[in-house]
């Protein structure tokens, strides 16, 4: 990631843009990275659209979260840029639940299981969470939302991962 030296004269938003992008360039490679692992039979009966629909919802959501770092904007245009990836990701689920549905059954089954290893992993992550911020206060700087979601997207990967192992 960039961080800004003492002496580095560019603006403060550049900065940040910079960041974003890197941080962009990073979600793309390991969207990526899961396309690849989902092997022959993935790649035949999911296609690509999932994959072009969460690239862009993936931009967006840097683009929003870029915008919303302005404090200048009314919270009528926060609350509107704050829900634009939604049409994106609105696309992903269809073109995903979709893919599934033409899938054969091994990919299928590998796809549940992943989504069964993902959602009690989700589940305990929040619990957990949850009860830390009544023993001791948790800063929102790094547990916040923006934070915890990208777990997960983790966590499905690795049930991707172990449900590939399995049937391989």
């Amino acid at each position: 990631m960039t961080e800004r030296k003492p002496n580095d004269d560019r603006p403060h938003g550049v900065h940040e843009v910079v960041a974003a992008a890197e941080r962009a360039a990073h979600a793309a490679q390991a969207v990526s990275r899961a396309a690849s692992m989902m092997g022959p039979t993935g790649a035949r009966s999911l296609g690509r659209n999932p994959l072009l629909a969460i690239l862009l919802f993936l931009a967006l959501y840097f683009v929003a979260r870029l915008s919303l770092e302005s404090t200048t904007l009314s919270t009528a245009t926060r609350m509107l840029i704050a829900v634009l990836p939604l049409p994106a990701f609105a696309w992903f689920l269809w073109a995903f639940i979709n893919g599934i549905r033409e899938a054969d059954e091994l990919e299928r089954r590998i796809q549940l299981e992943a989504l069964a290893v993902a959602f009690p992993l989700t589940l305990s992550l929040f619990k957990t969470l949850a009860l830390m911020q009544i023993a001791v206060p948790l800063s929102p700087d790094d547990w916040s939302y923006r934070h915890t979601f990208p777990f997960i997207y983790v966590f499905y990967l690795v049930g991707v991962v172990m449900a590939r192992r399995r049937y391989s």
